[in-house]
């Protein structure tokens, strides 16, 4: 089984087309039917049927795609890897993290380490956790910003403590002020804007107004940290956000902390177990522990 041959795989399997596949590779149409031909013959099945010029995944194909994409990110990472120069001049991260950690942690992070490293690439994934684990299983990730505790089931992955963060509430400051000290269960009632599905900070919010005995009110919901926010800004509702994103909200929003014993997040630095990061992403991840300071490490979600 050649890397080429897994390349061309891929590439049909992305298309469901031999051509088109052909054209995004740069070889010729009749090459790569070679190579695909010379994959299955090896392996002993079709990955691919050709029914009148409808192209989809055998069983075998289907089973195969995974884990050729896993090594060609693999192999993608590693020559990056062996590619940069002495102290840090050339390469680049993918990292990936949350809305709201992009908005309130990274930003400063990411000045500094372009400031160190112009040299480096950065490339940012913007997810939620869920996706984000997703994304690492792949390949498609050197590290990522996740919310503790990971989605389970998972792969195997190394998770690092990077900081935890209170959250806060944040209203228009057109609004009557809510009421201080805010417990979670003042908010009965209360018109709330909120995340979409899949989203960390909605099942945070949502798990926390049942537990305090009811369901929360929604005017309107499915957005992101930018929206919700300008959503708050219209007087739409309330919402529930980081303390890091809240800090940077302007002074068009009020923010409300809440009464003892609040709400509060993990946020962790995770990565595969079974590959180590890039340099570049070593250096990224030691300045991000540096300037958040490390809690320690948790387990390993294993899957």
């Amino acid at each position: 089984m050649q890397f080429q041959q897994l390349m061309y795989f891929v590439a049909v399997a992305e298309t469901r087309h031999f051509t088109r596949a052909a054209e995004r590779t740069h070889v010729a149409q009749p090459s790569l039917s070679q190579q695909i031909r010379a994959l299955e013959r090896e392996l002993g099945a079709e990955l691919f049927s050709r029914a009148r010029g409808n192209i989809a995944l055998t069983d075998a194909g289907e089973a195969l795609l995974p884990l050729a994409r896993r090594i060609l990110a693999d192999a993608d990472t590693a020559r990056h890897e062996v590619q940069e120069l002495a102290q840090l001049r050339r390469g680049r991260v993918r990292l990936g993290a949350t809305p709201s950690v992009c908005t309130g942690l990274l930003p400063d992070v990411l000045r500094a380490f372009h400031d160190r490293h112009p040299g480096i690439e950065l490339l940012i994934d913007e997810g939620g956790s869920h996706d984000l684990v997703r994304e690492l299983a792949r390949g498609a990730l050197d590290l990522a910003l996740v919310v503790l505790p990971l989605p389970v089931p998972g792969p195997s992955l190394t998770t690092v403590r990077l900081l935890e963060e209170d959250l806060a509430v944040v209203s228009s400051a057109a609004s009557p002020p809510l009421r201080r000290p805010l417990r979670i269960a003042d908010l009965q009632g209360v018109p709330m804007v909120m995340y979409r599905h899949g989203y960390d900070l909605r099942e945070l919010t949502v798990a926390a107004c049942r537990t305090a005995g009811f369901e929360p009110s929604f005017t309107v919901e499915g957005g992101e940290m930018d929206a919700v926010l300008g959503f708050v800004r219209a007087g739409l509702g309330v919402a529930v956000v980081p303390s890091m994103v809240a800090g940077r909200s302007g002074r068009d929003l009020r923010v409300t902390p809440l009464a003892a014993p609040g709400l509060r997040r993990t946020i962790a630095l995770a990565h595969r177990s079974d590959v180590a990061p890039p340099r570049a992403a070593r250096e990224l991840q030691r300045m991000l522990l540096s300037s958040h300071g490390r809690l320690g490490a948790a387990p390993a979600a294993e899957g």
